[in-house]
């Protein structure tokens, strides 16, 4: 059991810098649209692509001509705020309870 609960707790880690790092591609992405910067660099190409399979579908649910800003970059991170709670949290004490 000692191994699971290492592998468990690796796990856990791995996901929660993962979300921390896609997070704040997303904060990135939200402040670099306030400059519009150029469509062809390199840079803002990889965030847009990055990020926009999780934008697209919130700014469905929470249209952006209806408050006259997008949201969804908001929404996201508090999506990824609740995984980090829900998810890796508990993945780190089943891991704990598992040594």
């Amino acid at each position: 059991m000692f191994v699971f609960g290492n592998v468990i707790l690796g796990i856990a880690k791995v996901l929660g810098v993962v979300l921390n790092i896609y997070m704040w591609v997303i904060i990135i992405r939200a402040l670099l649209s306030w400059v519009n910067p150029d469509p062809y660099n390199p840079i803002v190409q990889f965030l847009t692509r990055i990020t926009e399979p999780v934008l697209r579908p919130l700014r469905k649910l929470v249209p952006a001509y209806r408050l006259g800003i997008d949201l969804s970059p908001l929404i996201a991170i508090l999506i990824i705020y609740f995984l980090e709670i829900a998810v890796v949290d508990t993945l780190v004490r089943i891991g704990y309870s598992m040594r």
